[in-house]
């Protein structure tokens, strides 16, 4: 049985003020960083046959991540631009290019069997297929962001193993709430980070607590998909939220120390103008 499987949304993370593109997207990011810590991960989505594309395939490759199932096909990759205050960031725009024009075939839902754990996002755009992937992955494990709606909450919660959430402006009795809410709803297990004021856990309506980590804070991107890799392999090992919570936030705050999600900083080059060509924002910035 492999460990984790990253399914569905990838981007390029394109860096205004620096003029470098990184992989990126939470599916990928949390396959990248669960290999990195030791595990068998696998990314299955599409990509375009574009530079940006060659670059989120490559890193994951380099990453030691199983990209064999996925797809590069005509038209763009996703893209999403970044523009940084210090070490906080900012999202100024985004296009999902091709990353969600697909279907899933037999094979692809074999894969998912193969398992023990598929992640996948609210970006991933596979809202409609989620029952049936449920059926498919041992376990499933989803990222609400901080972008969820009550209609959405309802309708995914009850598929899921473990739902992450992310709620930096809510206050500790509100994480909560929230929590419990969506347990009620049907997740096994809730997970709300909170960005510096640390994360908590729900399952049984009981909470669990962890306090951040302190962190030399480079750049944040990528800090909560380093929380959910961390967080997902203690999780399947161990089956104890202390500990996975506690591994989750020393992931985190290690992360803040990398520039984009993993790495892999790479000049938004001139192929990047077949894919950016009308935004000027884009072609200033290199």
């Amino acid at each position: 049985m492999r460990r984790l499987l990253g399914l569905g949304d990838n981007t390029v993370d394109l860096y205004l003020t620096t003029g470098l593109m990184y992989p990126g997207g939470n599916a990928v990011n949390v396959a990248a960083l669960s290999a990195r810590l030791g595990e068998t991960a696998s990314y299955l989505g599409v990509v375009g046959q574009d530079a940006p594309g060659d670059l989120v395939l490559r890193a994951l490759r380099h990453e030691g991540v199983d990209v064999t199932r996925c797809r590069q096909v005509p038209g763009s990759t996703s893209w999403s631009k970044v523009v940084h205050r210090g070490t906080d960031r900012t999202f100024t725009g985004s296009d999902l290019g091709v990353s969600t024009r697909w279907e899933l075939t037999l094979d692809d839902f074999d894969f998912v069997s193969a398992h023990d754990v598929t992640h996948v996002s609210l970006y991933s755009g596979l809202n409609d297929l989620l029952p049936r992937i449920r059926e498919a992955a041992p376990r499933l494990s989803f990222d609400f962001s901080s972008e969820w709606t009550d209609a959405h909450l309802e309708d995914v919660a009850p598929l899921l193993d473990v739902a992450f959430l992310s709620a930096a402006e809510h206050d500790e009795r509100g994480c909560v709430e929230l929590a419990r809410r969506v347990e009620r709803l049907g997740a096994r297990v809730v997970v709300v980070t909170r960005g510096e004021h640390g994360a908590l856990a729900v399952t049984g309506g009981e909470p669990t607590f962890v306090a951040a980590e302190p962190a030399d804070v480079v750049d944040t991107l990528g800090a909560g998909d380093a929380f959910i890799a961390a967080f997902l392999n203690v999780w399947l090992d161990r089956g104890d939220l202390p500990s996975a919570l506690r591994a989750g936030a020393r992931e985190a705050a290690r992360n803040c120390a990398t520039l984009g999600a993993f790495g892999h900083g790479t000049p938004i080059t001139p192929d990047g103008d077949l894919v950016f060509a009308e935004d000027p924002g884009l072609r200033n910035a290199r």
